[in-house]
């Protein structure tokens, strides 16, 4: 049986959180292995897509959605181009899977800022050609202020500006429920979500917000 079907009726976040915990605890495929799938499928999507690569940013949280990011950076810099790591977030408070990827980063040399909520400096990132939205995932219920609502901010000057943006599974700033703007949210010329469509990508303000989509196979039930 096939259960991968881009054309299935788009999910919310507690069925496609459900879909992940089917695949991890009662298939047995591990999280990472989830996750460097998603990398791979969204550095696919970069190198062959309209994508400017010559300096790149993955803008990562501490959620698994920004280990997703981290992988990606290491990828790109595997692939022999520049990218870096900006996490954003107190890395104290990472997921595991985002602790084992930032470690893995460290390893193989790619470059990881740090830009904490309270943070008090000033928040000029220097010109990038392409930026990686992995901030926030479907999982986002709350508002997004103070430095986060900072950085989404950043993140949408520098597209008007000429940067492309690819959102990893979902704008962060979407309700993957509803397709609402939680405060502030980022707008991207490409997507990459995976397994399912969700909800608030299928309709607006979402479906504005995502640009290209692409729904990605990554082994999910």
């Amino acid at each position: 049986m096939n259960y991968f079907d881009k054309h299935a009726e788009p999910v919310g976040s507690a069925e496609m959180k459900e879909l992940d915990r089917k695949t991890i605890e009662e298939a047995g495929v591990p999280s990472m292995v989830l996750m460097e799938r998603a990398a791979l499928v969204c550095y696919e999507e970069l190198i062959a897509g309209d994508f400017d690569l010559k300096r790149s940013i993955c803008v990562c949280g501490t959620g698994n959605n920004g280990g997703d990011g981290i992988a990606i950076a290491r990828l790109l810099k595997l692939g022999g181009f520049d990218a870096s790591v900006l996490l954003v977030g107190d890395e104290k408070h990472s997921s595991k899977e985002t602790k084992k990827q930032l470690l893995i980063a460290e390893f193989y040399g790619v470059p990881i800022l740090h830009l904490k909520p309270d943070d008090q400096a000033s928040l000029k990132l220097p010109v990038f050609t392409t930026i990686v939205d992995a901030i926030f995932g479907i999982g986002l219920k709350r508002p997004v202020e103070g430095r986060f609502a900072d950085i989404v901010g950043i993140i949408n000057k520098k597209r008007s500006k000429g940067a492309k943006v690819l959102s990893v599974d979902i704008p962060s700033g979407i309700s993957a429920d509803t397709g609402q703007v939680l405060g502030f949210a980022v707008i991207a010329d490409a997507t990459v979500t995976f397994a399912r469509n969700k909800i608030g990508l299928s309709i607006p303000p979402g479906r504005e917000h995502c640009g290209k989509l692409t729904v990605a196979d990554i082994g999910i039930y």
